[in-house]
């Protein structure tokens, strides 16, 4: 039989070509079959050796170049010179902030494998890519052209009481955020209104300074004949958030000379009756539970109400609050036009607001029993659901055993920058086991969960809030509403069990008036969570909003947009 004579690297590129191109395996498959039966006439069983050359078809050669530079040379993404939006552990996964994904294209995720035993270490870094928060009005300077309107607006020119302007001004707030400046002008003009807007965006006072301003005008205009009456009710879903919510309303309420009061969870129907017991407060600031027992013994009629806010609506329409929440809104008289709002006490219907960062499916369901969905203007912010912008977040893949001493390496160099920290957990259990572990460790921290008596609870997050403790180890309980305007870097040491958690507690950073620039870690552990952090990271990537998270907030129709008014100038 004749020798073939093929040098080692034509074969191997051959053989290595065949193997991805069946068509061009049959025609290599001619050339070599050619070769030892037509070399020079010879026999098959000859025993005549005479070397015999294949020659490979230059079109197969150049296929085969192009090939083997399409695997040297191909990346995931190309790397334009700027800001990263992606830091991967592995380079290769890294991601540019210039980059867009195709609608029909994969991204290639860092977090792809992490399902595996053999990711535990691997990490991804989401990076800020902005400094400012996206929910902050730009401020014109003085001296400059004005460029738009927005930029010239400033609380002194949205029709509020000169009382609250000065009230503002002491806190040095002088412009509004995005959200307050939609909100204001429409609640003065007597209209319901549904809020949907990002976490730490100030939706607290875009509801706060137009209803203190009317109940000034309303308390001004009634004679002195008029019985006291508590005129609007703030419902949030927790007695920290109360206490906060109250806090900032006292502050504003003080020189308009309105009396707010509080009510929240835990408390006895003794200190229930404190709240009324100098008369009806114009403004009282109450958890579901708390309200319900002060109608029982009618401190208190939801029918004579102007306002009714429902705060932190993702909590409250959940199930655990929804029956008390649907009790108290079939009592209050809320109007289906603005024009209800208005004219004597006895006639004048209530205003709804519905505020919230999300919001569940069951919202249009129950409003709808209570109003006029139509009836209803809807703010919803540009950004809402997505990532926030401006707060760098990193995901670490950590073993369970490994997760005590990654946070207390985490805490101690916190240590040195004295800047508030919040641990997440998903257990009230946790969260004391984890004290207790830190105690040991000599660190020092106080801890909030719900299942902690009301007489425990209390002052708790206001001493973190003031800086007398640095490290709050906590449940989702401190995730919703309140203010942590101190707070650096939130750890979720128990990666949260849902999008709509994780959009919460990042949250806590990155706030209207936040000095620091915010930071998310993310310990994640269990397959469940790579399951979420693929979809937070896949939204990263392509720049969409978190899958799963559309709700029933439906836009501004043709009619209500032409109703709108334009901002006081």
């Amino acid at each position: 039989m004749p020798f073939v004579k093929v040098s080692n690297s034509v074969l191997s590129t051959s053989m290595s070509y065949l193997s991805n191109s069946s068509s061009c395996y049959f025609k290599a498959l001619a050339c070599i079959s050619g070769a030892f039966g037509s070399a020079s006439g010879a026999h098959p069983m000859s025993t005549t050796t005479q070397p015999v050359v294949i020659r490979i078809p230059r079109h197969i050669q150049e296929k085969v170049e192009n090939v083997k530079q399409l695997r040297g040379n191909t990346k995931i993404n190309t790397i334009k010179a700027g800001k990263l939006l992606i830091m991967s552990k592995n380079p290769e996964l890294n991601q540019s902030a210039g980059y867009t994904f195709g609608k029909f294209e994969q991204p290639q995720l860092s977090s792809k494998g992490w399902k595996h035993n053999k990711s535990y270490g691997d990490y991804f870094t989401i990076n800020n890519t902005q400094t400012t928060p996206p929910f902050i009005t730009e401020i014109q300077d003085e001296g400059s052209e004005p460029k738009g309107k927005s930029k010239q607006v400033t609380f002194s020119k949205l029709h509020l009481c000169p009382d609250l302007l000065d009230a503002l001004g002491k806190d040095n707030i002088t412009h509004p955020t995005t959200v307050q400046l939609q909100t204001i002008p429409k609640l003065l003009n007597g209209y319901n209104i549904l809020c949907a807007a990002e976490t730490g965006s100030g939706k607290t006072l875009s509801y706060l300074l137009p209803i203190i301003h009317k109940l000034q005008v309303e308390k001004a205009a009634e004679s002195v004949e008029t019985t006291p009456r508590t005129r609007s009710v703030i419902l949030v879903p927790s007695r920290e958030l109360a206490d906060q919510v109250s806090a900032v309303a006292r502050s504003l309420c003080g020189p308009c000379r309105l009396m707010v009061k509080t009510v929240g969870g835990g408390r006895g129907v003794g200190r229930i009756r404190l709240a009324f017991i100098k008369g009806p407060p114009d403004m009282l600031v109450a958890t579901p539970g708390a309200l319900i027992k002060a109608m029982r013994r009618r401190y208190l009629d939801l029918g004579e109400l102007s306002f009714v806010v429902v705060d932190e609506a993702d909590t409250m329409f959940d199930p655990s609050f929804s029956g008390m929440l649907e009790s108290i809104l079939a009592q209050t008289r809320v109007a289906s036009d603005p024009s209800e709002t208005r004219g004597p006490s006895p006639t004048r219907k209530a205003q709804l607001v519905v505020v919230g960062a999300t919001f569940p499916g069951g919202v249009g369901e129950v409003l709808s029993q209570v109003t006029d969905l139509g009836s209803m203007v809807t703010i919803k912010s540009k950004n809402l659901h997505f990532l926030m912008p401006h707060v760098k977040q990193t995901f670490l893949k950590v073993r369970g055993s490994d997760k005590l001493l990654e946070l207390h390496q985490v805490l101690k160099t916190a240590e040195q920058d004295k800047t508030g920290v919040l641990v997440f957990c998903n257990r009230a259990s946790t969260v004391n086991w984890l004290g207790f572990s830190l105690e040991d460790m000599g660190l020092r921290h106080v801890r909030l969960q719900g299942e902690m008596p009301a007489s425990v609870r209390a002052g708790i997050f206001h001493s973190f809030q003031k800086g007398m403790v640095d490290v709050l180890i906590c449940t989702d309980i401190a995730s919703r509403g309140l203010d942590t305007q101190r707070v650096r870097l939130v750890v979720n040491y128990d990666f949260p069990e849902s999008l709509t958690d994780y959009i919460h507690r990042t949250g806590r950073v990155g706030r209207v008036g936040s000095v620091e620039k915010g930071e998310v870690l993310s310990f994640v552990t269990h397959r469940w969570d790579v399951e979420l952090v693929q979809k937070i990271e896949t939204a990263a990537r392509r720049k969409t909003i978190l899958p799963g998270m559309e709700s029933a907030i439906r836009k501004p129709d043709a009619k209500a947009a032409e109703e709108e008014e334009e901002l006081p100038s």
